[in-house]
């Protein structure tokens, strides 16, 4: 699929970018891989790992429609992961959230079409599903404008889909190297925000490998959803610090309990497989191609607290030094 062909990542200078840096390198012959982000500083270490000629860096800002359209130019395929993210920070400064998760969204849509782009998958996360926080409002808006998205391209023909998956484990932001930093630190205790939380974890391997595989198998419209294991936040903090004390703070602005990466109300439009689930986009009359897979139960939904796997302490250690 890849073959002589050039691929851009946005965003890519983070956690995703680089790891997914690593593995197309390793293992396709790309013509050209495009690393299109704001951080400077970020490109600059990059270039100093990724040596190779193919490589290119190219600073630029989704929330700039003029440079991703320059950006553009020849791609074949993109994969979509710049997005301001953090929680808090989103809900005490929501318009620029809006401005990269919303606009820069529609910014890309609109510059992949017109430079012919094949395909464009978008990393989006579990706290788009039935949102309560502006970070989740307005990733639920930019997977509504990628599927609409398809409706746009005409003779372009370029096709839009979704990968939407939990926690990252180990990746900047994350709750393991916050843990690991202040048992580092000689901490007494570990700040939990509710004992009963629980979240969903996938290595930053193991994204890497799905999300490539989702822009393989995708037509156009659809949400790819991994299945990963669950685990309580408590039973991670004590797989960290064993002896160490737990501090119970509360929640914080926008945070939810468990995670639910689909919804019983979507799960209607879903077919489960061996690794995953796929949502199908109940606003197009037809697919052309749709992989028969395993029918949903009515009621169904892919909830961090009734998810099948569930790691105790010891595969939770496991786990975290594994990746």
């Amino acid at each position: 699929m890849f073959k002589n062909k050039t691929l851009l990542i946005t965003g890519g200078t983070g956690s995703f970018g680089q790891e997914c840096t690593r593995y197309l390198l390793k293992n396709y012959s790309l013509k050209k891989l495009i690393i299109f982000s704001r951080d400077e500083n970020k490109q600059y270490h990059m270039q100093k790992e990724f040596r190779q000629k193919n490589v290119r860096f190219f600073i630029g800002d989704v929330r700039d429609k003029s440079r991703l359209e320059m950006a553009l130019k020849g791609v074949d395929y993109v994969i979509h992961a710049a997005a301001l993210k953090h929680v808090p920070t989103a809900e005490y400064n929501p318009i620029e959230c809006i401005r990269t998760n919303i606009i820069g969204a529609e910014n890309l849509i609109n510059s992949a079409i017109e430079c012919k782009v094949k395909k464009v998958l978008a990393l989006s996360t579990d706290k788009a599903t039935n949102p309560i926080n502006l970070y989740g409002a307005t990733k639920l808006c930019s997977e509504k404008l990628f599927i609409a998205a398809n409706h746009l391209s005409g003779s372009a023909k370029t096709k839009f889909s979704i990968v939407r998956y939990g926690n990252v484990i180990n990746s900047r932001g994350s709750v393991v190297p916050l843990f690991k930093e202040l048992i580092g630190q000689g901490k007494k205790e570990i700040p939990i925000t509710d004992t009963k939380m629980t979240r969903f974890f996938i290595s930053i391997k193991n994204s890497v490998k799905f999300v490539i595989k989702s822009l393989n198998l995708m037509e156009k419209g659809e949400i790819y959803i991994p299945k990963m294991p669950s685990f309580k936040i408590i039973d991670l903090a004590r797989s960290i610090g064993p002896k160490i004390k737990i501090k119970k703070i509360g929640i914080r602005p926008g945070e939810k309990i468990h995670e639910l990466l689909c919804s019983s109300s979507e799960a209607k439009y879903a077919q489960e497989y061996k690794e995953h689930y796929v949502i199908y986009p109940n606003i197009f009359s037809k697919l052309k191609k749709i992989r028969p897979g395993k029918k949903i139960k009515p009621g169904f939904y892919y909830s961090s607290d009734t998810n099948k796997e569930f790691l105790n302490l010891k595969q939770i250690s496991k786990y975290i030094n594994k990746n």
